[in-house]
């Protein structure tokens, strides 16, 4: 009897221990369990180490916390303008309630691809093809609010949308690249124009600079060579003063320093000069003749 009390009881240890390691849970860093307790909703588990009742509770959903990628299908849109384009696009999403997350929507990636293409289709609609190229910032702005909002009871953040990509009908991308090759020859003919004008002025500018450089050193010769001669004419008669002063200290008197000056004079009118001065001792006929008198009475003696 007592042996199979004691197997009895070795059997319900074993089977304890068994469910013990059955029911006891780890949950990791970035992930969480919604826990179900005989089919209804009881809690949610963060990391760390919990104990499932047993044949009670019940891991409804694993959910990861990441941040996870949507990349969807390209969906056809049409433009404005009544073009058909192909726009795929990715989303950016982060679970913030694995409740509402478990229990929300059923399938919340198809919901989310849905809902993409719905708000695409509307957006897109109000813009025309040049309009929907060049406004990716705004589309996928508008795109993250809206989708945001209507992913919020489903216990989700949308933290970025992205349109990877445009793609209209190829005739529409022959005819634009066709326009974006004209553009740039245009931009290439208007960059050469603006070179070749810039280059002309440069020229002009350098010829202006080099000819007023000439002039001022034209200039500058002729205002030496008029320093040259107006110094040497100082010089001249500076040289004659001084010839006088030493004459006349010498002993040479008035009569001696007329004659000289009468020969001065008479140098001069034999020049080429057009304009004689004539020294105001000289003015004066009387003067002259008295002067001559006294010379040829100085000579005969």
């Amino acid at each position: 009897m007592r042996a199979d009390m004691t197997i009895v009881v070795l059997i319900v240890i074993i089977v304890m221990v068994i469910l013990f390691f059955i029911n006891v849970k780890v949950v990791p860093q970035s992930r969480a369990y919604v826990i179900e307790r005989i089919g209804k909703y009881n809690r949610t588990w963060t990391s760390g180490f919990y104990l499932l009742l047993p044949f009670m509770d019940k891991i409804r959903k694993d959910v990861s916390l990441k941040e996870q990628v949507l990349d969807f299908r390209p969906q056809p849109v049409i433009t404005r303008d009544n073009v058909t384009i192909q726009i795929d696009s990715v989303i950016y999403l982060q679970i913030t309630d694995p409740k509402l997350y478990t229990y929300g929507i059923e399938n919340p990636t198809n919901a989310i691809e849905n809902l993409t293409a719905t708000t695409l289709r509307n957006i897109i609609g109000g813009m025309d093809l040049e309009e929907t190229l060049t406004s990716r910032d705004r589309i996928n702005s508008e795109m993250r609010i809206i989708i945001d909002e209507a992913t919020d009871p489903w216990g989700m953040k949308i933290t970025r949308v992205e349109l990877k990509n445009i793609d209209p009908p190829v005739e529409i991308k022959v005819a634009m690249e066709r326009q974006m090759k004209a553009d740039r020859e245009k931009r290439e003919s208007i960059l050469r124009a603006e070179g070749q004008k810039q280059a002309a002025i440069l020229v002009a500018e350098g010829e202006r600079e080099s000819t007023i450089l000439r002039a001022e050193a034209a200039k500058e010769s002729e205002i030496l060579k008029a320093e040259a001669i107006k110094q040497a004419m100082v010089k001249a008669a500076e040289g004659k003063a001084e010839a006088i002063r030493v004459i006349k200290e010498a002993g040479a008197d008035d009569k001696f320093l007329a004659l000289q000056g009468l020969e001065t004079f008479a140098k001069m009118a034999d020049g080429q000069a057009t304009k004689i001065i004539v020294p105001m001792e000289l003015q004066n006929i009387a003067a002259l003749t008295g002067i001559f008198g006294d010379l040829l009475k100085d000579k005969n003696k």
